[in-house]
C-alpha cells in the first residue's frame, strides 16, 4: 500500500519528496502545500489539532490562496465589508476548507496568539469567520496569511456575493436534475421493454447492460451530492439527512450490477428505480430551494432597495453617474425626482417630500430640507436635492438592517439545537429499521427485502424534521423585518413568547419624548424672561430632553443665550455652571439638595401642583436660592393605552420605569388602571430592578429607547429597543422597532408565539409522516419511488406550514 499524506491523507505518490521531521518523527507529505501547513500548525503550538480532528477523517489539501492579500488592507477596500474605519474594526469573512468542529478550533485558537486579533468567531454551519482586530497592531493581509499558513482561505464576506454562491448552487441543481430526468425519460423505454416480455428472452442481458449505461453515469453525478454530504458527514462522526438515501441508492445499484454481470436468471435489476427516485428526489429538493427563497425574500427585497449606482456632484459643478462603491463619505450626490436615495447623509441644497416607509412604516411621505437627514434606500418625491454622503454602503441603516436579518436567519434558536443534536440520532434509528425490515424479508424474497429496505431509508429521511426549526426562524425575521420588527437572534423569538413580565421607560417609551415647556413660574423679583435667559444659557450644552424643551423655548421667543462656564452635568439630576458671573443651578429638588440650597414649604406646594397635573417639575436656583421652577409636560404616546391594554388582557405583569416624581409618572400613567410604577429610578439603576424581578423567577421584557436604557435592555431576558428609522440601536437591545410604533411590542409578542406554535406544528407534522409511512414502508407496501415522491412532499409542507406566518399580519 502507498504510504499515505500525515496532514491530509491522500495517497503520497512520490514518497521523500515533500518530507519533514515534527516531534521527533519523520512525516511525509502529498504535497509543498501540505507539508508547509503542517509545520506551521506544529510551529504554533496547535499539534493537538489532529488529536480534535474525528477517527478516521481525512483533511482535505490546503485551497488556493487569495491572490494580492495586501489590497485588502486598502481603507477604500475595507470600507465595503468592515462595520467601521475607526482603530478596532470588525469583518465577517468566508472562510474556505472549514469542514468539523477540530478546523473551528484550530481557526480561533490560531487566531487567539495572532498579536492584534481582539476576537475571531467561527460559524461552522455559515463556514463564516467573524474577525475584530486593531488594526493599529495588525493588518488584515496578515490575518489572511495566518489563515492561509495554517491552510485555510478567507475572503471577506459580502452579501451579494453569498447571493451569486446561492445562484450557482441554484444552478448546479438544475444540470443535476435535468440530468437524472433525461436519463429516466430513457431508462424508461428499457423497463416498458423488460415489464412487457424482454425479461424473457435472448436480449435480457442486452436491455440490462443498457440500464446500466444509462444508471451509472446518473448515479456518480445526480447522485453525487448525496454521497458527498453523507461521507463528510461520516468523516466528522455527524450522521447526515442524505445518508439513508445514499446507502438505498448504492445498495439498489449494486444489486442490480451483480445481477447484469453474472447474468444471474434469478433476480430483476433496478436501474429504472434507481434513476426514478434520484430524479424525483432532485425535483424535490429543487422545489424546497425555491420554496426556501420565496420564503427568504424579505431579506433579497431589502438589498434591493440599497441603488447601484449614484449621481455625483463633482467640484467643478458636472455630474458623474459611478458605481455605489465608489462613492466615499463627504461625496456630494445629486439625487432626482423618483430616485431612491443611495447614502445615509444631510440635504445641502434642494427640498423634497421623501418617502420613507421602508424605515418608519408611514406613507405618507416626509418633507425634506437643508440640513436633514435622509437614509439609504428611501425614495425621493417630486423634488431635486442635493447631499452630503455621512455613511455608503455597509455603513448605511439600510446595510445594518440586512445584516441584522442575515445574522437572525443564520443564528440557532434552542428549539434548533435540539433538533440538530436528534437528527443523527434519527438517522441511526433509520438504518436500524432498514436493517431490520431487510433481515425479516430477506427469508422470502431477497427482491423485495432490498426494496423495503431502500424504501425505509429513503422515507424516513428526515429532511422536514431537519428544517422544522430553522425555516420557522427564517421567515420570521423577514415577515417581522418588512414590519419594523428587526429581530437580532432566533433565539430570541423563543424566550419573548415565554416573557411573563414587560418593564417600560416612560419618557420616550410610553411618550412622545417630546417634552414640551408647559409654564414658567418665578419665585423671586426675578422676571420669568430672565429666568428663562438663565435656564436655557445653562442647559444649552446638555443633551437631555428638558434641556432641549428649555432651550427650544428660548429660541421661540428670541432669547438670546450666554455664555455657560464651569458646566457639569449628572445624568437624571441636572447642570450647574456660570452664567454672566452667576451661579446657576437647574434640575431636580434632589440635585438642589445635592449642592445644598434649602427649598421652602411655598415652593414644594406649588410642585406638588404641578406633579398632580402629571407636569415635571424643574427647579432653577441662582447663587444659591430657588429663583423659580419650569414645568414640562410630555404626552403619551397614541398607540400606548392599546398597548398596554393587549398585555394585560394576555395576563402579562408590567412596570413603569422613570426617573421623574411619584406624583408626576402617577398622572400620566393614570389611565393604565392597576400595574407597578416605579418614580425617581435613574438610569444606572433601572438594570437592578429588573435584575429583582428575574430573582424572583420573571421572565423579563425590557422595552426602551435604545440609549440611556442600555444597561437595563441588556440585564433583561428580552430587550426591545424603540427607534425612529435613523436612530436604530443594535448594539443593546434584542428586538428594534424601526418604525416606532409602540403596538409593534404586542406584534412582536404575536410574532414569537406564532413562530413557536408554528415550529412544534412543524415537528408533529414531521413525525406524523414517519408514523404513517416507515410501517407501509416496513411491510414492502411502499416501493422506493413512492417513497422518493413523498419524502420531498414532507419537507414541502413543513416549508408551507412556516410560510403561512407571513400570512399574520395580513387582512
Amino acid at each position: 500500500m502507498s504510504e499515505s499524506c500525515y496532514h491530509c491523507g491522500l495517497p503520497v505518490t512520490t514518497p521523500g519528496t515533500f518530507h519533514a521531521v515534527l516531534a521527533g518523527e519523520s512525516r511525509n507529505f502529498c504535497c509543498h502545500g501540505c507539508k508547509t501547513v503542517c509545520q506551521s500548525i506544529h510551529d504554533a503550538g496547535l499539534e493537538s489539532f489532529y488529536q480534535k480532528t474525528p477517527e478516521g477523517e481525512l483533511l482535505a489539501p490546503p485551497p488556493d490562496i487569495p491572490q494580492e492579500l495586501a489590497a485588502y488592507d486598502l481603507d477604500e477596500v475595507q470600507s465595503d465589508y468592515v462595520d467601521g474605519m475607526q482603530q478596532h474594526r470588525t469583518i465577517n469573512l468566508l472562510v474556505e476548507g472549514i469542514h468539523c468542529a477540530a478546523c473551528v478550533w484550530l481557526i480561533e485558537h490560531a487566531l487567539a496568539k495572532q498579536p492584534g486579533v481582539d476576537a475571531a468567531d467561527v460559524n461552522l454551519t455559515a463556514k463564516r469567520l467573524r474577525l475584530r482586530w486593531d488594526n493599529n497592531k495588525t493588518s488584515l493581509s496578515a490575518v489572511l496569511g495566518k489563515l492561509a499558513q495554517i491552510g485555510y482561505a478567507a475572503v471577506p464576506f459580502d452579501p451579494e456575493t453569498a447571493e451569486g454562491a446561492l445562484a450557482k448552487r441554484h444552478r448546479s441543481l438544475v444540470y443535476r436534475m435535468a440530468f437524472a430526468g433525461f436519463a429516466m425519460m430513457n431508462i424508461l423505454w428499457v423497463s416498458i421493454a423488460l415489464y412487457t416480455g424482454a425479461a424473457q428472452d435472448e436480449f435480457r442481458h442486452w436491455f440490462h447492460w443498457v440500464g446500466f449505461a444509462i444508471a451509472t453515469p446518473t448515479l456518480l453525478y445526480s447522485g453525487y451530492p448525496f454521497f458527498r454530504n453523507a461521507i463528510v458527514g461520516l468523516r466528522s462522526a455527524y450522521l447526515t439527512m442524505d445518508l439513508p438515501i445514499a446507502i438505498g441508492a448504492t445498495v439498489t445499484y449494486l444489486y442490480s450490477v451483480y445481477i447484469t454481470v453474472s447474468g444471474s436468471t434469478a433476480g430483476e435489476v433496478y436501474f429504472d428505480t434507481v434513476v426514478n427516485f434520484l430524479f424525483v428526489i432532485l425535483v424535490g429538493r429543487y422545489l424546497e430551494a425555491i420554496s426556501k427563497r420565496n420564503a427568504l425574500s424579505a431579506t433579497r427585497r431589502m438589498l434591493e432597495l440599497q441603488p447601484k449606482l449614484a449621481t455625483v456632484v463633482r467640484e467643478d459643478g458636472t455630474t458623474a453617474i459611478l458605481p455605489i462603491r465608489s462613492v466615499v463619505p463627504g461625496d456630494l450626490l445629486l439625487v432626482r425626482p423618483g430616485e431612491k436615495i443611495p447614502v445615509d447623509g444631510y440635504i445641502e441644497e434642494g427640498e423634497s417630500a421623501v418617502d420613507e416607509s421602508m424605515l418608519s412604516g408611514e406613507s405618507v411621505p416626509v418633507a425634506k430640507s437643508i440640513n436633514d437627514k435622509v437614509v439609504a434606500g428611501t425614495l425621493n418625491g417630486e423634488g431635486a436635492f442635493k447631499v452630503r454622503a455621512e455613511f455608503v454602503v455597509r455603513g448605511t441603516m439600510l446595510a445594518k438592517i440586512v445584516a441584522m436579518m442575515d445574522d437572525a436567519q443564520a443564528s440557532k434558536s434552542p428549539l434548533q439545537s435540539t433538533a440538530d443534536r436528534i437528527v443523527p440520532w434519527f438517522v441511526l434509528v433509520t438504518l436500524t429499521l432498514a436493517t431490520l425490515t431487510f433481515v425479516y424479508w430477506v427469508q422470502y424474497d431477497f427482491a423485495i427485502a432490498l426494496l423495503a429496505a431502500a424504501s425505509v431509508m429513503v422515507i424516513t429521511c428526515p429532511c422536514a424534521f431537519g428544517m422544522a426549526t430553522p425555516m420557522s426562524i427564517a421567515v420570521a425575521t423577514g415577515v417581522g423585518a418588512t414590519r419594523g420588527i428587526l429581530v437580532k437572534h432566533g433565539a430570541v423569538l423563543e424566550r419573548l413568547s415565554d416573557a411573563t413580565h414587560f418593564v417600560f421607560d416612560k419618557t420616550g417609551t410610553l411618550t412622545e419624548g417630546k417634552l414640551r415647556v408647559v409654564k414658567i413660574e418665578s419665585l423671586s423679583e426675578m422676571s420669568e424672561a430672565r429666568l428663562l435667559e438663565l435656564a436655557a444659557s445653562a442647559e444649552q450644552n446638555s443633551e437631555h430632553s428638558i434641556a432641549t424643551a428649555i432651550v427650544c423655548l428660548a429660541e421661540q421667543r428670541g432669547v438670546s443665550l450666554m455664555e455657560a462656564t464651569s458646566f457639569s452635568a449628572t445624568p437624571g439630576r441636572g447642570v450647574s455652571c456660570l452664567v454672566a458671573d452667576q451661579s446657576v443651578i437647574v434640575g431636580t429638588r434632589e440635585w438642589l439638595a445635592m449642592q445644598n440650597i434649602e427649598v421652602s414649604e411655598t415652593v414644594t406646594e406649588k410642585q406638588s401642583a404641578f406633579e398632580k397635573a402629571g407636569v415635571t417639575c424643574v427647579f432653577v436656583a441662582v447663587d444659591g436660592k430657588v429663583a423659580g421652577l419650569i414645568g414640562v409636560e410630555d404626552t403619551l404616546r397614541h398607540d400606548a393605552q392599546q398597548l398596554i391594554d393587549a398585555l394585560k388582557a394576555q395576563g402579562i405583569a408590567i412596570t413603569v420605569l422613570s426617573g421623574d416624581r411619584q406624583a408626576v409618572v402617577d398622572a400620566v400613567t393614570a389611565r393604565f388602571g392597576n400595574i407597578e410604577r416605579r418614580a425617581q429610578v435613574l438610569p444606572q439603576d433601572k438594570s437592578a430592578v429588573i435584575r429583582q424581578l428575574q430573582e424572583q423567577g420573571e421572565v423579563v421584557a425590557m422595552v426602551g429607547d435604545g440609549i440611556n436604557d442600555s444597561p437595563a435592555l441588556i440585564q433583561s431576558d428580552i430587550g426591545i429597543a424603540l427607534a425612529s428609522g435613523t436612530d436604530v440601536s443594535i448594539e443593546s437591545a434584542d428586538i428594534v422597532l424601526s418604525h416606532n410604533e409602540l403596538i409593534q411590542v404586542d406584534a412582536s409578542r404575536r410574532l414569537a408565539k406564532r413562530t413557536l406554535k408554528t415550529i412544534r406544528q412543524n415537528i408533529v407534522l414531521s413525525f406524523t409522516y414517519n408514523v404513517i409511512m416507515v410501517p407501509l414502508a416496513m411491510m414492502a407496501l411502499v416501493s422506493p419511488l413512492v417513497a422518493a415522491i413523498t419524502m420531498p412532499i414532507s419537507s414541502l409542507v413543513v416549508i408551507g406550514n412556516a410560510a403561512r406566518i407571513s400570512r399574520m399580519f395580513k387582512g
